[in-house]
């Protein structure tokens, strides 16, 4: 996996899949790696050359002090396209992954093609939630929010269904670096992606999930309505739902990027 160096900060980049066909960029959630789109692998690199990464803070990628923002994740997103020498990409981010989506679309409308925006927003207007988070995490490290978190990001159900899964998910939230944790939530307390979203002229789908307390389907929803020919696609999950819905969601964005 190549380091690629972003403004001082070296972003863990993986590139897998079928050479000379259209590249698919995917962008993780708050608190995940990259791992976290393995149920989605096998299907995609089938099709695609995919990209994945680590955002800053993350994973294996570096952790600068903060502050960091959308327009910060967008460009660590074009510095990694540059080194790759790739043009253009389909997109696909969840939560975090689809905010700093809004900003490419709206900010790099030439280095992608189409969108995919799963189970995000594009404003808080109360920062309050985030701002508890970060003096909880500042206390407490992550350990004092994981079982919180997880239980936003996929239901009751599926973690008694799935222990395993939930227990990954949890060590995989567990383990960024605290101070790339908190750099996020900050950028998120700020978010007010409103203005982009009307900008936005690639194709979009809108992925939301049912049971989203997160990012619940009226933020889809408003998502949808700013961004021109937009449409949705509501799933029988909570917040991580390529995790708790991998074949729906997989095919939906399979249906959603082959579709002439």
């Amino acid at each position: 996996m190549p380091m690629i160096d972003a403004d001082g900060c070296l972003l863990n980049v993986s590139v897998e899949g079928r050479d000379g066909g259209p590249t698919l960029m995917l962008s993780n959630s708050l608190g995940c790696t990259l791992k976290m789109w393995e149920p989605q692998m096998k299907a995609l690199t089938q099709l695609f050359r995919v990209i994945r990464y680590d955002r800053r803070g993350h994973g294996k990628s570096g952790a600068p002090a903060p502050p960091y923002s959308m327009e910060r994740f967008g460009r660590d997103v074009l510095a990694i396209l540059d080194d790759l020498n790739i043009d253009k990409v389909h997109w696909c981010g969840l939560s975090m992954g689809g905010m700093v989506g809004q900003w490419l679309g709206a900010n790099a409308p030439e280095r992608l093609g189409k969108i995919i925006l799963s189970n995000t927003a594009c404003h808080y207007p109360d920062p309050t939630n985030w701002l508890n988070r970060i003096k909880a995490v500042k206390e407490g490290g992550i350990a004092a929010i994981a079982d919180t978190v997880i239980a936003t990001w996929l239901t009751a159900d599926f973690r008694e269904r799935e222990p395993q899964v939930t227990a990954n998910m949890k060590s995989m939230l567990i383990a960024t670096p605290v101070q790339g944790y908190l750099g996020c939530c900050e950028a998120l307390s700020a978010l007010d992606n409103r203005d982009y979203l009307p900008k936005i002229k690639s194709p979009t789908l809108v992925i939301a999930g049912r049971h989203d307390m997160a990012t619940p389907v009226a933020a889809a929803e408003f998502i949808r309505r700013q961004i021109p020919g937009a449409s949705l696609t509501i799933l029988d999950a909570a917040h991580i739902s390529n995790v708790e819905q991998p074949h729906a969601f997989t095919e939906a964005v399979i249906g959603f990027l082959m579709q002439k």
